[in-house]
């Protein structure tokens, strides 16, 4: 009868350890995830992560991530240092109707990535992935020590059940690219295409599962059903094969993601080649502010190589009939078997995952990451996470990091771990200073690998002259691009750069090109201060010069070559009629303005000339003046002289006697007489014109002889 009881409770518990479900995966590697020198392992949270990466390449050699979690048994570890076997004997437990327990392992292979260029970057990778939980189960049956009571009814009600456990292979390609780079605002996005070989896969689905015991009737009654799919070959005994094989069905799998940096000290990175041409400081990281989202682990598992079988549970029967040490025995050999049929496709853990990372200087970070899941976990053979948010403080550099990562992990809750990575090795736990400083752990997980990092070289701008140092040819000294990044010399010292310097051996100031300032015309006075460089002059007149000493410089005297005074500008007033000579028509006689100077004819003065015309007298019927007119001449000169602006008009007249035409030569013929005497005597010609009237013009009657002789006369007249 205890062998009864005992396969009872082997057929309750192992319905509860074969149901399993993954709700753990996808927390591989807490904390090294977030590293920016992570390199090929950041493609497993988000595929944008290797674009622009920190690393030229990346191989992993090897490198395994564990995970252990429930919600039913708490251990103190600490208890490890004093005496293992009590870590078990002083464990808490919490037995519930919905315990679960899980178990990941995540093992990364030989895996490469490589930086193409500064937007694109590929990605080589080996995976292999496991993955065992129980989940809502009821505890409580643990608790009992020993098996049931055959003489006391009992009852057990599990209700629904699912879950799966399930091995598989990966291998993958990811391509990252750079989307855009608009000086502050840089996004990349990354694609990740992964085949799938399946190794092993079981899950279970049921409904509606419940036991009684009727201690009076020795009957168990059953109910419900249950779905029961693995690869292992079952007999008709219910016998289990080999479970695991190399060729379990065969999958694709996809991983998408973007990332976003606000890099608003951008140009901070961007250096120069001594060509002129910019370069990229590609080996430190330029954002202030990081935000990825990335959606991993799309597909299946498709052609599980396994059988469904389906049970009916519905049944009533005593418990001496009840048969069969493990579960597919038990199942065969005391229920009904509905179908047989092909194992169900088995659905990757889709994922959704948000990150944001803040950068507080150049090495140190908080990261707060989200792991959220998509799929169902009552879905039959689907995988499925546990959320889990996490907060994560780190210190990196090119060859060390840091990181503490607090997080809160679904069904488990508060986790504290910490992680290195040292050169090529890396190690750490997501919940390891929770565990060792916790009394009630009840999760653990472990990771640590080996790889061949190369990274990208930062650029060196020792001189921060913005030239970085393989291309400086004055690497210590700043220097701008024209020169190569060397310092311009100043080769007479005199504070004017060569390049500047149209005089460079010879000192002199800037606002000179630095050439000495010249003195053209060697007055003493340099030719910045010179208004007249080319002419010497006087200190006081800025180098220009006084050529007649009036005190008044030539470029401003209107008669330069002639003292004047102030008020005439520089120019004299001769005759002191108030205009000066240089614009005086008689500078050496006084006259009034609107005459140019010139004193005006009067109507006296014109009386007083002809008076004297009139006694000029000439040789009979000739215009030859006779020798005793030229005294009268010489007072006509005087008169005019008098006058030098005025014109006049020297007129001839004759009487009638004669011909008209003979009078008129003869008039025209004396007018060119006096006309000619005057100018050889000084008169302009400019001033005179001559005229002959003939007997045109008679003052008198021409009658009597006394008339006859008043008309034979010369008149001067001003021309008006």
């Amino acid at each position: 009868m205890e062998n009864k009881m005992m396969y009872l409770r082997k057929l309750i518990v192992g319905l509860l350890l074969i149901s399993t479900i993954n709700v753990i995966q996808s927390q591989s590697y807490i904390g090294f995830l977030e590293d920016n020198y992570s390199g090929v392992h950041r493609i497993i949270s988000n595929p944008a992560n290797i674009a622009d990466s920190r690393l030229k390449m990346d191989i992993n050699l090897a490198g395994i991530s564990a995970l252990y979690g429930n919600d039913y048994i708490g251990f103190n570890f600490s208890d490890a240092f004093a005496d293992y076997s009590s870590v078990f004997d002083n464990a808490k437990t919490y037995p519930s109707t919905d315990n679960f327990l899980a178990f990941n392992i995540d093992v990364m292979g030989p895996s490469v990535m490589l930086s193409i260029n500064e937007k694109s970057s590929l990605a080589v990778y080996t995976r292999g992935r496991g993955i065992f939980n129980l989940n809502e189960a009821n505890g409580n049956l643990l608790e009992k020590e020993g098996g049931f009571d055959e003489d006391e009814d009992f009852s057990i009600v599990e209700d629904d059940i699912y879950g799966s456990f399930t091995v598989w292979g990966e291998l993958g390609a990811t391509y990252a690219r750079v989307l855009l780079n608009d000086e502050a605002h840089f996004l990349k996005g990354g694609l990740t295409a992964k085949m799938l070989q399946g190794i092993g896969n079981a899950y279970i689905d049921g409904s509606g599962i419940s036991l009684d015991y009727d201690s009076n009737t020795r009957e168990v009654t059953t109910t419900g059903n249950i779905h029961l799919g693995d690869t292992g070959d079952i007999d008709e005994q219910g016998h289990t094969g080999e479970a695991l094989d190399f060729d379990n069905g065969f999958g694709i799998g996809a991983d998408i993601g973007l990332v976003y940096e606000w890099r608003p000290d951008q140009s901070q990175y961007t250096k120069m080649k001594k060509d002129g041409s910019t370069v990229v400081d590609r080996g430190a990281n330029k954002y202030k502010l990081k935000l990825g989202v990335s959606v991993t682990d799309i597909g299946k598992l498709f052609d599980v190589k396994g059988r469904d079988r389906f049970y009916d549970l519905n049944r009533t029967q005593n418990i001496d009939n009840f048969d069969g040490d493990v579960l597919e025995e038990a199942l065969v050999d005391n229920f009904n078997q509905i179908s047989n049929t092909k194992s169900r496709d088995y659905t990757l853990p889709t994922a959704l995952h948000t990150n944001a990372d803040l950068s507080l200087n150049s090495k140190f970070y908080l990261n707060l990451n989200a792991d959220i899941s998509l799929t169902s976990k009552s879905k039959p053979n689907t995988g499925s996470i546990l959320n889990q948010y996490r907060l994560t403080p780190r210190y990196e550099s090119k060859w060390l990091a840091f990181y503490s990562p607090i997080s809160i992990l679904g069904g488990v809750g508060f986790q504290w771990g910490a992680g290195l990575r040292l050169g090529p090795l890396y190690l750490g736990s997501g919940s390891i200073l929770s565990s060792l400083f916790g009394e009630d752990t009840k999760a653990l997980d472990l990771y640590a690998g080996i790889k061949i990092p190369i990274y990208q070289s930062k650029l060196r701008d020792k001189d921060n002259d913005g030239i970085i140092n393989k291309e400086d040819d004055c690497p210590d000294v700043a220097g701008p691009v024209e020169n190569q990044g060397c310092p311009w010399k100043d080769t007479d010292n005199d504070g004017v750069l060569d390049k500047d310097d149209d005089c460079v051996d010879v000192a002199g100031p800037e606002e000179n090109n630095g050439c000495p300032w010249k003195d053209s015309d060697e007055d003493g006075i340099l030719d910045k201060d010179d208004k007249c460089p080319e002419t010497p002059g006087l200190i006081e007149f800025n180098g220009c010069p006084d050529t007649d000493g009036d005190g008044i410089m030539d470029s401003e005297d209107r008669c330069p070559e002639v003292p004047g005074s102030k008020e005439h500008r520089g120019c004299p007033d001769t005759d002191g009629d108030t205009l000066v000579d240089i614009d005086d028509d008689c500078p050496e006689v006084a006259g009034p303005v609107d005459n140019n100077g010139c004193p005006k004819v009067t109507q006296a003065v014109q009386k007083r000339l002809n008076d004297y015309a009139r006694t000029i007298l000439f040789d009979t019927g000739k215009a030859t003046i006779k020798p005793e007119s030229v005294s009268v001449m010489v007072d006509i000169i005087q008169i005019l002289n008098e006058y030098p602006n005025a014109k006049f008009t020297v007129e001839g007249h004759t009487d009638s006697v004669g011909s008209s035409e003979s009078n008129q030569k003869l008039s025209e013929a004396r007018a060119n007489s006096v006309l000619n005497f005057l100018i050889d005597e000084g008169i302009s010609s400019t001033r005179l014109t001559a005229i002959g009237f003939g007997e045109e013009k008679p003052m008198a009657s021409n009658a009597t002889r006394a008339g006859r002789q008043q008309n034979r006369r010369v008149e001067i007249n001003l021309i008006k």
